[in-house]
């Protein structure tokens, strides 16, 4: 038996495919037990007999969805200050005051818009903010080339 937070990577009415959060280990799931794509989901799950190749959920504890979104409002001064002192196509992660972190990206200005679209669809975003348990993801962009990824408790 395995307990632990998964990223619902893939889910339909047959089956579902879920992903640690911790060590990124794949389970294809014999069933769906009602998850949905997307969804974290914390859980406790077994290898189906004979040959265990496909999991089974023994325990569904929680599932909920994680929100990544972008805000109108521009990155804050410690974001902008933080990108002052690096270099385009550096990432800086902080932790924040309380729960969550915040990850400061420099790109060029002309890449703005498509760094914002990489985190708003990237699930490694939602797995991040599942390992540090937080309740939601806020990506704020200026023109000046940063980019502030905020992982937010409630």
């Amino acid at each position: 038996m395995k307990e632990g937070t998964f990223l619902v990577t893939h889910a339909d009415d047959d089956s579902a495919v879920l992903r640690d959060v911790a060590d990124g280990q794949v389970h294809t799931l014999a069933d769906n037990p009602g998850v949905e794509g997307g969804a974290v989901v914390e859980a406790a799950i077994e290898p189906e007999p004979p040959m265990e190749v496909a999991w089974t959920v023994a325990e569904l504890r929680g599932q909920r969805t994680i929100p990544v979104e972008r805000s109108a409002e521009p990155p804050t001064r410690q974001a902008e200050e933080i990108a002052a002192d690096q270099a385009v196509g550096e990432v800086t992660r902080q932790e924040r005051a309380g729960e969550g972190e915040l990850h400061v990206l420099t790109v060029p200005a002309d890449g703005i818009e498509d760094a914002v679209t990489d985190v708003l669809d990237d699930e490694e975003t939602v797995a991040r903010a599942a390992r540090m348990d937080v309740a939601r993801v806020e990506v704020r962009a200026a023109e000046t080339g940063v980019v502030s990824v905020r992982y937010l408790p409630n």
